[in-house]
């Protein structure tokens, strides 16, 4: 307890919390832009409780890997080697889990831009398997997002309380803005195309961090607010010629 509060009173712990519980909000936004995307997929009823478990899945993710902390920074150290590049538990979780966001992002494109791509994986018809199937694939971004974040908070801090505290914070704003983005995605079909291109581009970081080329994700975010920021333009844009015809 005394602990606790000592840890509380420090400037420098507090400082910490601020950074961490930002870098975290801004590393959730990949896992958010999914779980938006794939929930959409769903019927309108089924939508908002898949997001809900799905976010409560990387919470409880989240709290297991803390508690086996331990654990979860041994997974970079090297297993092997290949031509002198070694690679890591967590390098090969990134890998797969980038090469899954690139194949889901590839095939939801192909499904939008196809005149006739044969019928939907995720069926609405078939509500119950749709939502398995949505689930899982959540389930397993929140696996990998969730190592990725972690390993990101012991590199910011030593105090578990801190990850603990930032960890919750993160999914609280992420529960509140699931809905709201979601929809706003779904409404907007233009936007739909644009997050996908978001899911390739942030799948292909994931598989270049896992072969040990890091590329700062400040360049990633900047390029993808940039993009929004254009489609924000084009979108008023229409709305100011739909107002016009009118």
């Amino acid at each position: 307890m005394d602990t606790m509060i000592t840890l509380f009173t420090d400037p420098a712990a507090w400082l910490a919390l601020i950074t961490l519980t930002t870098m975290e909000v801004v590393l959730g936004i990949d896992n958010l832009l999914f779980i938006s995307v794939v929930s959409n997929k769903l019927p309108e009823e089924s939508r908002s409780s898949a997001r809900r478990i799905g976010i409560a899945g990387a919470l409880i993710l989240r709290l297991i890997f803390l508690a086996a902390i331990v654990w979860i920074v041994k997974l970079t150290t090297p297993i092997f080697e290949v031509f002198g590049q070694g690679f890591s538990w967590r390098d090969l979780i990134l890998i797969a889990g980038g090469l899954f966001l690139v194949w889901k992002a590839t095939s939801e494109i192909h499904h939008a831009v196809d005149p006739d791509p044969g019928p939907d994986r995720l069926n609405p018809k078939l509500a119950s398997m749709s939502v398995a199937a949505v689930i899982m694939q959540i389930l397993v971004l929140d696996l990998v997002f969730s190592i990725d974040s972690i390993i990101t908070a012991v590199g910011m801090t030593p105090h578990v309380p801190i990850m603990v505290i930032a960890i919750l914070i993160t999914v609280t704003v992420m529960l509140i803005a699931a809905d709201p983005l979601a929809n706003f995605i779904h409404t907007n079909p233009t936007i739909v195309m644009l997050a996908l291109a978001f899911l390739l581009l942030i799948g292909t970081v994931l598989i270049a961090d896992g072969f040990g080329l890091h590329i700062p994700r400040g360049y990633i975010y900047a390029a993808m607010a940039f993009s929004a920021l254009v489609e924000g333009l084009n979108m008023a844009a229409r709305r100011a010629r739909q107002r016009k015809n009118a």
